[in-house]
């Protein structure tokens, strides 16, 4: 494995509420990055297929057809890797000899057959998918639209370019779940979000330095004519020249320090050369998991065991 690779992160709008569209624009952002070298290239939260905007939007116990309306379009646009719906995209990556971080909405097929989680899946240069992590707490009217995932996904997983593991948005606000990242040996810290400007970027730094880790984070960069015609009620909710997120896509190394980005109101991509090295030179002074520890005193638990809603015992005996 190289020490230095060249990473891609994504911040162009998707189609909101197409999944057939939104993979088809990913799926040409990621050859654009694999033509200019990129090892690793990273998407946006809940890119397939648009963070949910609205909810911020509409007035609480109000506009609950519009809000209907939208979330069913959201549940039948969202991804069921039961039923294959990355598998297409995986090959894409395959064929790119990339490693893909993407954000999207995964739907429950097995149990609930309805449930959203707003999930980050991990996968590898040869198309595997090493990791799917759910969002553990959903952030205000955001529960609203997703359930609130387990731990089986809180993994920092080996890769072709490093050692990756990944946060939604506000869980890099959760000190313990970053603490379990940290404790599996991490390199690479990606922080696919909703959030920007300079509060988050602070926050991004302080994780950088904290964790001894390159973080990388972007929102998506969108207007309000960015969202297709098609969407319920767009006028209503969003004027076109308005921009609804400036993205600020940023790259940050070990122990502090934007080497790129923000990329500010752009429908672009960032890219940086990093060397994996200096993630593990930077924890020579702080190491929060090992030699900066005291595990004697301070203890963590996780249980990263699948929490199924349900258990069926069909034994007849």
């Amino acid at each position: 494995m190289a020490s230095s690779i060249k990473v891609a992160i994504v911040q162009k709008p998707p189609v909101w509420l197409d999944l057939p569209a939104t993979l088809a624009a990913a799926t040409e952002s990621l050859q654009e990055a694999a033509n200019q070298g990129a090892q690793l290239v990273m998407f946006p939260e809940a890119y397939l297929t648009g963070y949910p905007t609205w909810i911020w939007r509409l007035k609480p116990g109000g506009d609950m057809a519009l809000g209907n309306q939208l979330h069913s379009r959201l549940r039948q646009n969202a991804v069921d890797l039961a039923h294959g719906d990355l598998d297409s995209f995986r090959e894409a990556v395959k064929t790119s000899g990339t490693v893909v971080v993407i954000g999207m909405h995964e739907l429950d097929s097995h149990y609930s057959g309805t449930t959203l989680f707003n999930s980050v899946a991990v996968i590898d240069s040869d198309g595997k998918l090493l990791n799917v992590h759910r969002k553990l707490m959903p952030t205000n009217p955001e529960r609203m639209v997703w359930g609130m995932g387990d731990a089986s996904g809180l993994k920092v997983v080996d890769t072709a370019v490093g050692r990756i593991g990944c946060l939604i948005c506000w869980e890099s606000y959760m000190p313990l779940a970053r603490f379990a990242l940290y404790a599996q040996n991490i390199e690479l810290y990606l922080a696919p979000t909703w959030d920007s400007g300079e509060t988050w970027r602070a926050s991004m730094n302080h994780i950088a330095r904290e964790g001894g880790c390159y973080v990388l984070s972007t929102a998506t960069a969108v207007q309000g004519s960015d969202l297709p015609e098609s969407f319920p009620e767009r006028d209503r909710l969003f004027t076109p020249d308005e921009w609804i997120n400036p993205g600020d896509a940023v790259v940050i190394k070990p122990f502090g320090g934007v080497i790129a980005g923000p990329l500010h109101q752009e429908k672009a991509i960032l890219y940086a050369d990093i060397d994996l090295e200096e993630a593990r030179a930077a924890r020579k002074a702080l190491d929060v998991s090992g030699h900066y520890n005291r595990p004697d005193l301070f203890k963590l638990e996780v249980n990263r065991q699948v929490i199924p809603p349900v258990h069926f015992n069909d034994d007849p005996g």
